[in-house]
């Protein structure tokens, strides 16, 4: 079973991903800042990382570019799931390295479909 870093700083959001992402036949690890995902990634190794921009302590922006200097983790691909929309915004998200740059609000089929994509090396 893939396994999926999931940093999101709102709770309800955080459970419906969880959600969504345990039917979609994905394990899930769950943190709230981007702290977290700094001290989760090395333990857990996931497969995947979905990241909000906007997060407590380091936001998603910071997480993407620090895993992306390290040599152990820069292979991990980083998905980002944000309310920020603007052009300049998803830009930002590819130029530090994201592998797709995904809008809340989302739909949970599209979701789980995107992710088995770039799991699948689809992306």
């Amino acid at each position: 079973m893939k396994k999926i870093l999931v940093a999101e700083d709102e709770q309800d959001i955080l459970e419906l991903l969880d959600f969504t992402l345990q039917h979609g036949g994905y394990d899930v690890i769950c943190v709230s800042n981007g702290r977290d995902v700094m001290e989760t990634v090395e333990k857990e190794k996931p497969d995947l990382i979905l990241l909000d921009i906007r997060m407590p302590f380091l936001s998603g922006l910071e997480v993407c570019k620090l895993l992306k200097s390290d040599p152990k983790t820069k292979e991990i691909p980083v998905v980002f799931l944000s309310a920020k929309g603007q052009k300049s915004d998803i830009e930002e998200g590819f130029e530090v390295g994201a592998i797709d740059y995904l809008l809340k609000p989302f739909s949970p089929d599209f979701l789980n479909k995107r992710i088995g994509e770039i799991l699948e090396g689809v992306a």
